[in-house]
């Protein structure tokens, strides 16, 4: 076949990114509410930032094993494992009666995650068609845009109506989803190890083997927009509530959802005639403004352009910078890539909440949080300028 006829809607695509959506859907519709559920549990706002984050410092340990995982055993058996701990996770929601136990069943939870997510991107970095690599991974990553919009509107709507444990029923239902689809995709084609491209003569150091060098510049600079975007994601409805904006607030992740969906492909098509640098330097200057907006006058005007900062910025950023570090990589070392790159951006988003959560105060509320989340947020352009100068 004509590489330029490559499909991309092809039956695999559709399995891989229903795996994707459906994964992402249970992170996000939890993370949005479980900051909530442990509040009413009576815990701190630091505490509860904890509780939200410890999803992702789990997620974090098992990327730092399954890149190396993934580059010795089956990709499709790593994912299957991760993704049934992710969806037998879910069921022990329903056992937890104090705050010290939620931390525990999320860390459980995050572990389940983090490999999934890294094996579902590695197998669908070779499922995608290389000569239209950018096109088809642009609509492949709409799977967590549609979650991210979603996730929390749906999280917050189940949380509100029939409290935590609609959410945690969802969460179940998605993640059979996912596991389902994962289980039906064929990837004997697409494993490079059973395809015999892996060059095993060549050793690496253990650094190496956890990750690979040439993608942390660019993983950490989205990683400080992770930062920013994460002080949204988990304290937005406690902010809501403090500022009388919680019918504002109700239509943030569904603007910024829309406003992805509608710029990606014009992202693409940029990122492609123009390079990396211009996606990237103006995604962070957009992300800073917009939470410095809220903080400074927050109104139904800035939390809406906030929304759409927000998704010009890491929400653009993460799929750009994804395909940054996979475009940028050998073949042999792609999973390592990817797993840097979610490696750091899971480090933030793990320790972030807990972090900011410590800027909160009787006295400031959640505004100095904000205006912290902006000042992280823009630190990340001199690196990204360092980073892509090359680009």
């Amino acid at each position: 076949m004509n590489a330029n006829n490559e499909k991309i809607f092809t039956k695999s695509f559709f399995l891989i990114f229903t795996a994707l959506l459906f994964t992402a859907l249970v992170m996000y519709a939890l993370m949005s509410t479980v900051t909530e559920y442990a509040t009413a549990m009576g815990s701190s706002a630091t505490v509860a930032g904890l509780v939200s984050g410890i999803y992702i410092f789990g997620g974090l340990l098992s990327r730092i094993y399954s890149g190396n995982a993934l580059g010795k055993h089956s990709w499709k058996k790593i994912a299957l494992i991760f993704m049934s701990i992710h969806f037998i996770s879910c069921f022990l929601y329903f056992f937890v009666n104090d705050v010290g136990m939620l931390i525990i069943v999320r860390f459980i939870h995050g572990i389940g995650f983090g490999a999934s997510a890294n094996a579902i991107v590695t197998i669908a970095s070779e499922i995608l068609p290389k000569s239209r690599f950018g096109e088809a991974f642009g609509y492949f990553m709409l799977g967590t845009t549609i979650a991210v919009g979603l996730g929390p509107y749906i999280g917050a709507f189940l949380y509100d109506n029939f409290s935590a444990s609609g959410c945690f029923i969802a969460a179940m239902l998605f993640s059979a989803i996912a596991l389902m689809a994962m289980f039906l995709i064929d990837t004997d084609n697409f494993d490079t190890k059973t395809a015999g491209e892996i060059d095993e003569s060549k050793s690496y150091s253990l650094f190496e083997k956890i990750f690979e060098i040439k993608a942390i510049p660019v993983s950490f600079f989205t990683a400080l927009t992770a930062l920013g975007y994460v002080s949204i994601l988990s304290f937005y409805r406690l902010y809501a509530a403090e500022v009388n904006l919680v019918d504002a607030f109700s239509y943030f992740f569904i603007i910024y959802s829309i406003c992805l969906v509608a710029s990606r492909p014009i992202a693409g098509k940029i990122q492609d005639k123009y390079g990396d640098m211009i996606i990237c330097v103006v995604g962070i200057l957009a992300q800073s403004i917009g939470i410095f907006l809220i903080a400074w006058a927050p109104s139904y005007i800035t939390v809406f352009i906030c929304a759409v900062c927000v998704a010009l910025g890491f929400g653009t950023l993460n799929s750009a910078c994804t395909t940054i570090v996979t475009r940028n990589s050998p073949l042999s070392r792609r999973s390592y890539a990817l797993s840097t790159f979610f490696i750091f951006c899971d480090a933030t988003m793990g320790f972030g909440p807990a972090l900011l959560g410590s800027f909160v105060s009787p006295a400031t509320g959640y505004t100095m949080m904000y205006y912290v989340a902006s000042v992280i947020t823009f630190l990340a352009l001199p690196i990204a300028l360092f980073s892509l100068r090359k680009n």
